[in-house]
């Protein structure tokens, strides 16, 4: 079974976490996990209309008011488990199934206390079990779902058709493949297996797992769609291309579904245009179909294309989902398409769509991104629930604008909400004390993260206290702290590092790093571009000319940059060099205009930071 050593140390503080839950289950008394303080009758003005006594309340009454008034509020949440108890209906299997669901629920961030409420349900049913494995699903702890699977087993409950594509989709998640077989033959001993459900999560494992025998075999004659789709994607997973194909070629029948496994299989390996034959070769499309065409566009750093699927299916009259506003939000964002971003905003207020935490995260990075940071700092203050990766977003938005000192009170407002931090966090407030120049404060947060926040340093985060150091000139103590580094430097850090010699003109330890840059990334024309300007502006022609025909030898061609502006819903793209722009004239006329009213104004271009060109 698993092995606890070769997983992660989350694992193996989860799983130490419900041997000591369930270690405890016939020592505690189920009234324990109530409060004492809770009136009697239920309050008017919370979870009913009327007062009820606690002891008239039926099941039905009990199962209304928790899943009409619980759903997103863990205070009524409480206040009508205290009630479940005093009526006594916590011995319903039901009824405390329902319980467990909510407090399972990811928005309500009180997974733990999930646990607490499964320990102190009697002999727990199936309902139960089922629960608390989708429970663990929904949280992300796949490693919970297999575990407890194997508690459930023990305890000999017996599973249902509802439980096996949960624990096989488990086990997909985390490769468990002697688990998932174990699995598969308890779906053949309790004769499940013709259910489509179990059959197609299964399918799809093995498919997952590269064993298409296997995968096959639970297949055998189906001629359920559901199951073909299962095993398109388990190939893709896998990432075998050529097995997708096949087994498309070979389908009795396609439906829409299949057809999107195979978009969002080839965008997921990378193939784009291949994708984008398959969508334009459907003859209907559904939701999920222009969705897995714009995601991977948007996965593929395509946005201008995305942003052209998001035109098309307006044309097309088709009234986007919530989904699909998110990842066509992350264009926007990318491309800096403010108005095509702010007409997403009013289409959202316009049909009330419920601006959850993904949504308004990405709606605040679209403002932030665009410049318009006022516009991203209202969505914030105004997001009802607020993710972990939303104050990321939004940390990372004050930090992209110079604003460090807001960035760090930001990030100490997100400690007193009792939100716990992730490498993501501590990457967007350490950039900020980089670009802030804050490096007390900078250096202070490194060391609390796994002090106090239990979050490693990874390589990143190493990263960005060599740019704190290094953007403040202490390119010494920078140099130093690489050095001590527990784990190998990669080329960002060394990056770092150069772009602070170049700043600050250290030409001998730019030359030392540009020289390890250039053997750990040969390909990358741009390391070649600062340690070539680190020599021109030390007047060191001769290395300049060297480093010139090093990159010619080596065949790197230099990549043209690229901008990109929306005006009225068009997306209109330049290249450095290129003058092809059918309104190039208007335009440098617009750019003298501008370079004439700055220097009126007494503005002068500050030229010590640009970057020569190399390959001329």
């Amino acid at each position: 079974m698993l092995d606890a050593n070769s997983f992660s140390l989350e694992h193996r503080l989860c799983s130490s976490l419900i041997s000591n839950t369930t270690n405890g289950r016939d020592k505690m008394n189920p009234t324990t996990i109530t409060t004492t303080n809770l009136p009697y009758h239920f309050k008017p003005t919370e979870l009913s209309t009327e007062t009820i006594p606690t002891s008239k309340l039926s099941q039905k009454t009990i199962l209304d008011l928790i899943n009409t008034k619980c759903s997103n509020s863990l205070h009524y949440l409480k206040q009508a488990h205290a009630l479940v108890l005093r009526s006594g209906h916590f011995q319903d299997h039901y009824v405390s199934g329902t319980l467990l669901k909510h407090y399972a629920n990811p928005h309500l961030r009180n997974f733990a206390f999930a646990f607490k409420v499964f320990d102190h349900v009697p002999r727990p049913n199936v309902f139960v079990w089922n629960i608390l494995l989708q429970g663990c699903l929904d949280n992300n702890e796949p490693f919970l779902v297999v575990s407890f699977y194997e508690k459930m087993m023990a305890a000999n409950c017996r599973p249902n058709k509802f439980t096996f594509p949960v624990v096989f989709k488990a086990c997909t998640m985390v490769q468990a493949e002697e688990e998932g077989v174990q699995v598969h033959a308890h779906v053949v001993k309790h004769r499940l297996g013709r259910d489509g459900h179990a059959k197609s999560s299964g399918i799809q494992m093995y498919a997952s797992f590269g064993h298409l025998e296997a995968a096959r075999r639970m297949l055998n004659d189906e001629i359920d769609v559901v199951c073909w789709n299962a095993m398109i994607d388990g190939c893709f997973k896998f990432g075998n291309v050529e097995a997708a194909k096949g087994v498309f070629g070979e389908m009795p029948s396609r439906n829409v579904g299949s057809w999107n496994a195979m978009i969002s299989g080839f965008a997921r390996c990378g193939m784009i245009e291949t994708a984008r034959k398959f969508f334009d070769e459907m003859s209907e499309r559904d939701e999920i179909s222009w969705s897995a065409i714009t995601n991977g566009y948007i996965k593929g750093g395509y946005f201008k294309e995305a942003l052209e699927v998001f035109y098309l299916m307006q044309r097309e009259g088709i009234g986007p989902r919530k989904f699909i506003l998110s990842s066509v939000l992350a264009a926007c964002a990318n491309v800096g398409a403010l108005d095509q971003g702010r007409w997403i905003h009013a289409y959202v207020e316009r049909n009330l769509i419920r601006v959850d935490a993904v949504l308004g995260t990405a709606l605040l990075d679209m403002y932030a991104k665009c410049g318009r940071l006022d516009l991203a700092w209202e969505v914030f203050e105004n997001m009802r629930w607020k993710e972990t990766f939303t104050w990321n977003a939004m940390i990372g938005g004050l930090a992209m604008h110079g604003r460090a000192e807001d960035a760090v009170e930001l990030f100490s407002k997100m400690l007193k909400n009792k939100l716990k931090p992730d490498g993501i966090t501590f990457v967007n407030i350490l950039n900020a004390c980089a670009h802030g120049g804050l490096v007390d404060k900078g250096l202070r947060i490194f060391s609390s993260m796994k002090k106090l926040y239990g979050v490693e340093p990874e390589i990143e985060h190493y990263g960005c206290v060599v740019d704190v150091l290094g953007r403040a000139g202490l390119l010494t103590e920078a140099e130093d702290f690489l050095g001590s580094m527990p784990v190998r430097p990669n080329a960002a850090v060394f990056g770092a590092l150069l772009g602070a010699c170049r700043k600050h003109g250290n030409v001998e330890l730019g030359e030392i790093v540009g020289k390890i840059l250039l053997k750990l990334e040969p390909e990358n024309s741009g390391r070649y571009a600062l340690l070539s300007n680190i020599y021109a502006m030390a007047g060191r022609r001769e290395d300049v000319e060297k480093v010139r025909k090093l990159m010619k030898e080596r065949g790197v061609k230099t990549n043209p940059g690229i901008s990109m502006i929306d005006i009225d819903g068009k997306i209109h793209e330049f290249k450095m060099g290129e003058g092809s722009h059918p309104q190039m004239k208007a335009i440098y006329l617009m750019l003298e205009r501008i370079m004439e009213r700055l220097q009126m104004e007494g503005y002068s271009p500050d030229t010590s930071q640009v970057l020569f060109d190399i390959t001329e």
